[in-house]
């Protein structure tokens, strides 16, 4: 069986990020999906964190209409993020409303109808393909297991808004992240945080600071700003100065019992320290192996890629570690020439019966311009 594999769409983002609202891009995904027998989503499908539902399930409707067209008869099944983890929190809620439920395993598998009226509605526009649900992982074959990723916060020693939730309610909650061992370990530190930002957003159209906007200007601020002139000289002495004591605020949140933290956000802390939560997670949930394959979204960051070193992405057990990357243009990371950053819009995995998963991307070649929401054009390095 020919399955293939994307994550991280955000469709209905109000920052117009997400490439596939373009008819160029949506035609990309619908034509590799021609000889592919299953389609897995694997998480952060909609983007239910800038504002109420209905926003994003608009944005939704023409492209899941358009996947039933080209998908009839097919199975698409997806995955919850934390972006859209509210697709799958009724069913988790179920579970354990009038007794206590069975331990959440690696794989639950359920029906859209089951998931949520949200789920429900978008296989209802994706008829006549078939649309069901898996969390927090699904098994592609014996040797292949993936999963959106969202658990990574936990263990990621980079201190952005959701891990320092995450590490706040650990403490509340005397679960430290260097205790968490199954799914329902991480579903008790992270579901409360997600449940929070869901609430927030269904009232009107959230800030920076929760839709993940806001971290990311944090990380342009404390990287310094690359496109000095002179007219910006007090914000980069601003800036300079924020940075300079961000490693005391870490340091004090370690001292709080809320890390284990770290102050470099550079790219290669970046992905070193999300390659580091990767094999955490694959060694806690217990899917690691020497001849496994485990695939991620979550993170944005397509790979491995040819310059990679192949040993970061190997977890302790052996396992071979893969990243889908993401469907949203994000414009920090996508200076240069299309298709050069790792972060570029468009990555898929394709798995077959046999072989390893093969890292596919899709739109390498178009432009900024086709791609980029009209005010975030940049010029080529």
């Amino acid at each position: 069986m020919r399955t293939l594999i994307v994550s991280d769409l955000h469709l209905g983002s109000h920052t117009r990020v997400d490439v596939l609202r373009h008819l160029g891009p949506r035609r990309a995904l619908l034509d590799a999906l021609e000889e592919v027998d299953r389609l897995v989503l694997l998480g952060d499908l909609l983007e239910l964190r800038h504002g109420p539902r209905r926003g994003a399930l608009a944005a939704a409707q023409p492209f899941f209409e358009a996947l039933g067209h080209t998908f009839a008869g097919r199975d698409i099944i997806v995955l919850g993020g934390n972006h859209d983890h509210a697709l799958v929190e009724p069913w988790l809620a179920r579970r354990g409303e009038f007794s206590l439920p069975a331990p959440l395993e690696v794989e639950q598998r359920f029906s859209a109808a089951e998931a949520s009226p949200m789920l429900a509605k978008l296989a209802e526009w994706a008829a006549p393909a078939r649309v069901s649900a898996a969390y927090p992982g699904l098994w592609i074959r014996e040797d292949v297991y993936a999963t959106h990723g969202h658990y990574l916060d936990c263990h990621m020693r980079i201190p952005t808004m959701e891990r320092l939730g995450i590490g706040a309610i650990g403490r509340l909650q005397r679960r430290p992240v260097t205790a968490l061992a199954t799914p329902d370990d991480y579903e008790a530190v992270s579901s409360p945080i997600y449940a929070w930002i869901d609430a927030m957003a269904q009232q009107s159209r959230t800030g920076g600071a929760l839709n993940g906007q806001g971290t990311v200007r944090a990380w342009r601020t404390l990287g310094g700003d690359r496109d000095y002139r002179p007219s910006r000289r007090r914000t980069m002495l601003r800036n300079r100065a924020l940075a300079s004591g961000f490693p005391l605020v870490i340091a004090a949140l370690n001292r709080a019992g809320i890390g284990p933290l770290q102050a470099d956000i550079s790219g290669p802390a970046l992905r070193r320290a999300a390659l580091g939560a990767m094999g955490e997670v694959v060694t806690r949930l217990g899917v690691d192996g020497p001849d496994s394959h485990v695939i991620f979204g979550h993170t944005h960051r397509t790979g491995p890629l040819p310059p990679d070193d192949r040993s970061e992405w190997r977890a302790p057990g052996g396992a071979q570690l893969h990243n889908c990357g993401c469907w949203t243009y994000d414009s920090y990371f996508l200076d240069g020439q299309p298709g050069e950053s790792p972060y570029w819009p468009g990555g898929s995995i394709l798995v077959e019966d046999d072989g390893p998963p093969v890292l596919q991307r899709l739109l390498s070649e178009r432009s900024h311009a086709e791609l980029a929401p009209p005010a975030a054009t940049p010029s080529p390095a």
